[in-house]
Order: C-alpha cells, then structure tokens, then sequence
C-alpha cells in the first residue's frame, strides 16, 4: 500500500494498462478482463486486476495531465515491481490524414515542460516508447484493421490552449496528435528501466474542429485496448 494506491502486496500485475479516467478503467476491466478485482479506490482512483487470455493485467486510473501520471507511475514501479505500462487514452488530432476513431500509437512525445523538467534541467530530453511494445502494436492494429498513424506526438500542460502559433509549428513538424501524459510516461520508464506504449484514439481534431459523438466513443476505444492488451502479450 502507497499513499496514493491501496492495493495490497501482489494484487498489481507486472503489465498495467492506464486510462486517465477512472471510470474508463472499470469499464475496460469488466469489458476486457475475466475476473477483474477492484485493488484500489483511493481519492476515487480505481483499479483493477483480472486475467486476460490467461495473463494477469492491472487497469489503473491515471488521472488528468502529467503530475497526476507521474504520482501513479513512479508507485506502481517503485512499490508495486510493474514492468510494462501502456497508456490508452484520447487525443486530439493535428494532421488532415489523421481522422477520427483513428489510433495514434506515439514513438516520441515532445512537450514544453514535464515533472522531470527539473533533473534534466538545460537537457532536452528525447522520450520514446518500448520498440517492441510499438512493433507489437502496430501488428495488433493491423490485424485489428484500424487506421493507425505511427509517430510523434505532443504532451500539453494545458488542455484549454491559446497557442496557436505553437500548434502550427507542431503540425509544420509532423506531430500527430496533442494529449496530456505521455512524454512523463515514457521519460519514467526510461528511469526506471521498464518497458512503456502510449496508444491513442483520436476523439477530437484541432485542425477541422470535429469531435467524436460520445455514443461513438465506446467502440473505438474497444479497438484501442485491444491493441493495448494484444502488444503487452504479443
């Protein structure tokens, strides 16, 4: 048990698939998972543990944005042993060829700033995904038969943004889609030495303005998480 994690020892697989929204965790558990247990419900993060083709997988709240992350991140490596993490969450869009219900999985995530801004202090540092957790994935998804976009992407401080200029220099450089979480992800992995994806449903596009209806949501983040669990166990 950590401060922020009230699962007992053993109850957290080595493998973790994390939404930000806790909600999305128990709906991808009873959805995907046999047997999910609840293993945490601290500050209305939930959790869970199940078996999914006979493999133990945590699903874990992540919360909103890179500090909260981070908090959950560092508990589940330090104190839980987790080896494999990988982000499924939403993301906006920022190429035309990038459309909605589209599955973005990232291989590098720039961002203005993150929680380890502070160590690396004058270093940009270059976070990127497990190559292969992306190479697994990508068969996933093409086995799947989703439209999947394989590269960099951009982890926001800020989801209500006014940088318009920003945006059009990302999308001048080739950046994907805009979220809120993966280039910590990916930098704590690097730290700690453990294998991390971050897979993306496109819900929304910067460029055009569209959003996903939300009676279309669930659908396409079935497709996602079964990319997620089929890389994790190729």
């Amino acid at each position: 048990m950590t401060i922020h994690i009230g699962a007992k020892p053993g109850e957290i697989a080595e493998t973790v698939l994390l939404p930000g929204d806790p909600y999305r965790a128990r709906w991808a558990a009873e959805t995907f998972l046999d047997d999910p247990e609840p293993v945490n419900k601290v500050r209305g993060m939930l959790g869970y543990t199940g078996t999914w083709n006979g493999q133990r997988v945590t699903i874990h709240g992540s919360g909103m944005g890179m500090p909260s992350l981070s908090i959950y991140v560092n508990e589940l490596i330090r104190d839980y042993g987790v080896k494999t993490l990988i982000r499924i969450g939403s993301a906006g869009g920022m190429q035309p060829q990038v459309g909605l219900r589209d599955v973005v999985i990232a291989m590098t995530a720039s961002a203005i700033s993150t929680p380890s801004r502070t160590i690396f202090r004058e270093l940009n540092f270059a976070p990127c995904a497990d190559w292969r957790l992306l190479q697994a994935a990508v068969k996933a998804a093409e086995a799947e038969n989703v439209t999947t976009h394989v590269g960099g992407i951009f982890s926001s401080d800020t989801f209500y943004d006014e940088r318009p200029d920003l945006n059009e220099q990302m999308t001048r450089h080739g950046i994907l889609a805009v979220e809120m979480e993966t280039a910590e992800l990916y930098t704590l992995a690097a730290r700690y030495g453990v294998r991390a994806l971050s897979i993306l449903t496109v819900s929304d596009h910067l460029q055009t303005g569209e959003e996903l209806p939300a009676q279309d949501r669930e659908k396409s983040f079935a497709d996602m998480v079964q990319i997620a669990l089929k890389a994790a166990f190729p």
